[in-house]
This record gives C-alpha cells, sequence and structure tokens, in this order.
C-alpha cells in the first residue's frame, strides 16, 4: 500500500494485513505516539500508509525500525547519529562503518561524563560551604550570580 496516491483499506483489512494503528505501534515499539508522527515529520520512518478512513497505519517492519530508533535514543545517539545508523542497518554497510559511529559516540559521552563530574565536584563544594539554615548568606547563589557576596 506504501506509495500509493489514495489510501485504499478500511482498518478491518489492514488488520487482517497484520498493521497496527498508532496506539498499537506506540505499544510494541515502546516509542510514544506523539514521538512517531515526529519521526515521521522528520524522515526517521516514512509516512505511514493510512485506511480510507485516515488512520495510521504501521507494517511490522515499521515497529522494528521504531525499536531501534527507541534503542538507539536509549544510548544516547542524536537524532542525526541515528539516521546515519538507520542508513547502515539497511543498506550495505561495513562493520567498520557502524563501529566508527558507535565509538564516535563513545567519545561524546566521555566528555560528557567529564563535564557533568566537574559540575557535581562544583556543586558537592558549594553545598559544602553552605550553612543551611536561616542565615541569608549563600555560597551557592553568590556562585550562581558570579561574585560572591554580590547580593542583588
Amino acid at each position: 500500500m506504501r506509495g500509493t496516491t489514495r489510501p485504499t483499506l478500511e482498518m478491518s483489512e489492514a488488520r487482517e494485513q497484520g498493521l497496527f494503528n498508532i496506539g498499537e505501534a506506540s505499544e510494541a515499539s515502546g516509542v510514544s505516539a506523539k514521538m512517531i508522527r515526529h519521526y515521521e515529520s522528520i524522515g526517521v520512518i516514512p509516512p505511514a500508509d493510512r485506511t480510507s478512513s485516515n488512520y495510521r497505519v504501521y507494517s511490522q517492519n515499521d515497529v522494528h525500525t521504531l525499536q531501534f530508533v527507541r534503542r538507539a535514543r536509549d544510548l544516547g545517539f542524536s537524532m542525526k547519529q541515528i539516521h546515519e545508523l538507520l542508513g547502515l542497518w539497511r543498506g550495505q554497510r561495513s562493520s567498520r562503518e557502524v563501529r566508527k559511529v558507535a565509538l564516535d559516540h563513545v567519545a561524546e559521552l566521555d566528555t560528557k561524563i567529564r563535564e557533568m563530574e566537574a559540575m557535581k565536584r562544583t556543586l558537592e563544594t558549594l553545598a559544602a560551604h553552605c550553612h543551611g539554615d536561616d542565615r541569608p548568606e549563600c555560597p551557592i547563589l553568590d556562585d550562581l550570580a558570579g561574585e560572591a557576596g554580590d547580593r542583588r
């Protein structure tokens, strides 16, 4: 049905063909209906086929693609990287290409981890210098304001 200009199936026929409505595709893939529509709009998945009542219907392959995207998002890949990985998954590829995308992402994660560890240390230091009582002085707010002791 994909690629036709007008919907031809009734929902009952779509079900007989093993197609999912958006709620079922969402449940089966773990991707919210809102995100499925978003992924369609940005080309991560092709536009859904439609029934004669204009309901979106998805194939098992569409659901599998959504599961792939969800897992990639769970691992922190960007949408750009996911587009690239989907292209590699669907087409001819060498494992070298896939490995490069994964290792580039690991390097990005390492950088983010170092940045987050530095943020954590800073906040721990600020919290350690905070009395945590009824006093108005607050080294945390002073640091956020950029000037120790500068009250606004």
